[in-house]
């Protein structure tokens, strides 16, 4: 097979990405026909057929749909030798890549990047906000704030804290329906606004507080959205601490009622002499180490 350029992946990886030609080519920054003749270099260039054309779009086949977990990883390792050429010296100069959780990307992080950024103005920040483990071997990342101990042998990884989440209401919420102040009271007459599949976090709560699916007349798995329902007063959801406690209208209700979930900054150990991914990583543990409350925690759910 001949030699294949970047660039005609990229075309191919926009073109999974976005469903169309035209889509593909405004995110590349290019023109359609010009995406177009990428592809069908790459297709000859594979000697297999990569999209079929319907009424209803770009149809991927078997083999795109098959090379689109490389072309992520190349995408990976590409954006990791652009950050790493950026600032290959011992000063404090170039670009990391930081990946958070949604909800931390929106209500903890702004204040941080403003700090780095006041601190460091030389360097560049990336942030991915992500519900699902960026991979920091395959360069997805530099830095990951994960909320559970990371395994792989080649990270380094600190243990911030445990961040505490428990119920809370909004104020306008509670004028209407009442306060709750029991979990019995709970489960009669209000909404629950609650996680769409059942996951593991659903299980022990399930188990230990009696709240199922079931029960929550509101279901989401997104954290900002039932955040954001919580706030316009829709109904009773779980918020973390740091950030209800930052909002006098949101009311903490059944204390009892209450997990936490452990936070660790990971990176991988060859970047520990990167000073630029070094002083980022410092940082961001400090920060937020003033957010995260310390508990003790047994198997993800506070002891309260």
């Amino acid at each position: 097979m001949e030699r294949v350029q970047w660039d005609h992946y990229q075309a191919l990886l926009a073109a999974l990405e976005t469903g169309s030609l035209s889509g593909a080519a405004r995110s590349l920054g290019l023109t359609q026909p010009t995406l177009s003749r990428q592809i069908a270099a790459l297709e000859e260039a594979l000697g297999e057929k990569l999209f079929v054309r319907t009424q209803q779009g770009l149809r991927p086949t078997d083999v795109a749909r098959a090379v689109a977990p490389h072309l992520h990883a190349m995408e990976g390792l590409e954006g990791a030798l652009r950050r790493a050429a950026s600032g290959a010296g011992d000063d404090p100069v170039g670009t990391v890549r930081i990946s958070v959780a949604n909800i931390m990307g929106v209500e903890t992080m702004p204040p941080i990047m403003a700090e780095i950024r006041a601190s460091y103005p030389e360097i560049d920040l990336e942030l991915v906000l992500t519900d699902t483990q960026s991979d920091i071997m395959h360069g997805e990342c530099d830095i990951a704030v994960r909320m559970a101990r990371p395994t792989q042998a080649a990270l380094v990884a600190r243990k911030i804290g445990t961040s505490r989440t428990s119920l809370y209401a909004h104020h306008s919420y509670l004028q209407r329906y009442g306060t709750p102040l029991t979990k019995a009271d709970l489960m009669s007459g209000h909404t629950l606004i609650g996680f769409d599949r059942e996951t593991p976090w659903m299980s022990r709560l399930a188990h230990k507080y009696g709240i199922s699916r079931k029960m929550c007349a509101l279901r989401t798995d997104d954290d900002v959205a039932r955040l954001a329902m919580v706030r316009a007063g829709v109904g009773i959801g779980f918020v973390p601490d740091s950030v209800a406690q930052r909002e006098p209208a949101l009311v903490s209700l059944i204390p009892t009622v209450a997990f936490g979930i452990e936070m660790w900054l990971a990176m991988h150990e060859d970047q520990r002499g990167i000073a630029r991914i070094r002083v980022v990583y410092d940082l961001l543990a400090k920060a937020l180490g003033d957010v995260v409350r310390a508990a003790p925690v047994e198997d993800g759910l506070m002891l309260i």
